[in-house]
């Protein structure tokens, strides 16, 4: 522009100028689009909300907040660098493929790993995701046995979302491949009217409309031992502490791996010993809080920005409005 106006402005006096008008000159981020979906937006803001109100004003917790996760671990996890004489080349003799894996089930508090949760156990296939080797019978039996008995009592149980997470109470709402029968019955015994002449799609759409708020047997099983169950929104790792503490465990293994699943089971001790319980301590009183309260006061700030988008788009249209040409309406 200055070029254009043959106006010489010096780098540096635009630079200073633009930062008294409140510019920052940084790397150009942008929020994932995922992120930003209506729903995950509500279910966002009813998560920090629910979390916000569980602390004290000295950052402390009013109830005890216990994260649990899943991962895995393959026999052939290791660092991609290596020391390699130059001539050589970086040519290493390791196995092709990750191999066979364990899967990992584990939960955290502030004070570190939950003694006497965790589960470790060979996959059955080593390919596929590994949410696929878990179901509901595995985890709710880990999840009464294991979990709920070394967690302090009134304990906020903060999970992700997983199929095996959210499974539903029985009869709760018919699926949208329930047959045209299981609907109606549905229909009738919530005291929603329907035609005999609906198709099953009709019926099914009925039935959303009526929808109560989903029930999910977790959450029966926690509330029986006197626990809740919050479940992070999609999309947001982030705000799971415990992830964290995946990479450091897997970091450990990845430096001291043998290829075997021998030396795989014996270096997990140390590795997850790496993890401290002041480690621990930190990610969930500092890095996640921080993280909960940047996204609280950025979606205030982006519905200010969008309100006021909102409401100028609509003046817009009623400045159209009232000054449309005669002459283009007479035509």
């Amino acid at each position: 522009m200055s070029s254009e106006r043959k106006i010489d402005v010096p780098k540096m006096t635009l630079w200073r100028a633009l930062g008294r008008w409140g510019f920052v000159h940084g790397v150009g981020r942008r929020r994932n689009s995922l992120k930003e979906r209506d729903y995950v937006i509500r279910a966002r803001r009813e998560y920090l909300r629910v979390k916000r109100g569980n602390r004290n004003p000295n950052g402390t917790v009013k109830r005890p907040e216990v994260y649990l996760d899943e991962t895995y671990i393959n026999k052939n996890h290791s660092t991609t660098f290596t020391w390699y004489a130059d001539d050589d080349g970086p040519w290493v003799n390791k196995p092709a493929g990750v191999g066979p894996r364990f899967i990992v089930v584990d939960a955290i508090t502030q004070n570190g790993w939950v003694e006497g949760a965790r589960l470790i156990f060979e996959a059955k296939k080593r390919t596929g995701d590994y949410h696929g080797q878990m179901n509901w019978d595995n985890f709710s039996k880990w999840f009464e046995s294991q979990l709920l008995p070394n967690i302090p009592d009134h304990s906020l149980i903060i999970l992700d979302n997983a199929r095996y997470h959210n499974v539903l109470i029985d009869d709760h709402f018919p699926k949208g491949n329930s047959t045209r029968e299981k609907l109606r019955s549905w229909l009738t015994h919530n005291g929603h009217p329907w035609r005999d002449d609906m198709l099953k799609s009709e019926l099914f759409e009925l039935c959303m409309r009526f929808a109560p708020k989903p029930e999910y047997r977790l959450d029966q099983l926690a509330a029986k031992h006197n626990m809740s169950i919050l479940r992070t929104p999609q999309y947001h790792p982030e705000l799971q502490p415990i992830e964290t503490c995946w990479a450091i465990t897997k970091n450990h293994i990845a430096a001291n791996c043998d290829y075997t699943m021998a030396g795989l089971r014996r270096n997990l001790p140390t590795a997850f010993a790496k993890v401290a319980a002041e480690t621990c301590k930190d990610l969930i009183q500092n890095k996640v809080a921080d993280q909960e309260d940047k996204y609280w006061f950025e979606d205030e700030q982006l519905d200010e920005i969008f309100e006021v988008d909102a409401h100028e788009e609509e003046l817009a249209r009623a400045l159209c409005d009232e000054s449309s040409d005669p002459y283009l309406e007479e035509g």
